[in-house]
């Protein structure tokens, strides 16, 4: 395996400075009476695994154009965008090579280090984007589950896809404490907004309400599906286990670990320590007990994923 490539370390840059870029779809929406296609779009900064979410109504080279120009809006330009060999993606490349040519002499000059560096895998090397494919393969499945044959106004995709951005870039990335009885996790909104999540309250409605006409209320049941679907299938897999074919080191007191809760309302992570381990009868610890502010839980190990502590 190859060494981490330069854009997942460039360090003290700006947000996105070093962004993968890449869509995903078709997904089907309500006009009227009828039903059109649109794709999303995932930008995924590579240091610190925060990702940006927007909606095509095509997959041409100026529905990626404007939703690049809509990112620069709100998340500023990157220094260079890493994708596929998307035709899309490529026209977009020649669109703003070609702009930049046309320019006068001095105006290039001044504009010469503001430029945006395309950098494209080789074709048929899907692995070579791992890192945002894997994060694209996560929503979409999620999407896939929670939205089934449905169609839904396209506000309400919007606002799905907006509440996704959310979830993911407040999960816990590790943690950075001088008090273990008290773990601060670091998230990716941390480092985007440079201070701690603020989300408002979650509201939790029936799932009858998936039939109404109220799109406040079926965004937001949809939007606990995802959760859900995200909990039960992708949280697990971050724990590598081989089959338990391996010796692995046992949890220890004091380990900072984020527990798996399908229970959990939505993007509320609990993170907490751990302060009592059990051995079975072999010896190996199989449960532990673990402080999460003033409340202990009691949880297999198999629920716990153990956070690294960053620098």
């Amino acid at each position: 395996m190859a060494d981490i490539p330069p854009s997942s370390l460039r360090l003290f840059r700006p947000a996105f400075y070093s962004t993968g870029v890449d869509c995903f779809g078709p997904m089907h929406v309500k006009v009227g009476r009828h039903t059109e296609k649109r794709w999303g779009i995932l930008y995924k900064r590579l240091t610190t695994r925060a990702i940006h979410l927007d909606l095509l109504p095509n997959m041409d080279t100026d529905s990626f154009l404007m939703s690049l120009r809509r990112f620069i809006a709100r998340r500023r330009k990157p220094y260079e965008l890493l994708s596929d060999q998307g035709t899309n993606f490529k026209g977009g490349s020649k669109e703003l090579h070609e702009a930049f040519c046309a320019l006068e002499p001095a105006v290039k000059d001044q504009l010469a280090a503001e430029q945006i560096f395309f950098r494209f895998n080789p074709p048929n090397a899907p692995h070579f984007g791992c890192s945002w494919e894997r994060e694209v393969r996560s929503v979409k499945n999620a999407l896939r589950t929670t939205l089934g044959a449905q169609t839904v106004p396209e506000e309400v995709l919007m606002t799905v896809l907006i509440e996704v951005e959310g979830i993911l870039n407040s999960r816990p990335l590790g943690y950075v404490s001088s008090d273990l009885a008290d773990p601060d996790p670091v998230t990716p909104n941390c480092l985007l907004m440079g201070r701690p999540d603020s989300s408002l309250p979650q509201v939790v409605y029936p799932e009858s309400e998936l039939l109404t006409r109220k799109r406040w209320r079926h965004s937001q049941v949809l939007a606990d599906h995802f959760w859900k679907h995200y909990i039960k299938h992708f949280l697990p897999t971050l724990q590598a286990r081989q089959k338990w074919l391996t010796e692995k080191d046992d949890i220890t007191v004091g380990t900072v670990v984020l527990i798996i809760d399908q229970q959990t309302p939505r993007a509320l992570w609990q993170i907490g320590t751990v302060k009592n381990v059990i051995p079975g009868a072999d010896g190996r610890v199989r449960t532990a007990v673990i402080q999460v502010k003033d409340r202990t839980y009691t949880r297999p190990v198999v629920r716990l994923i153990k956070l690294p502590a960053l620098p």
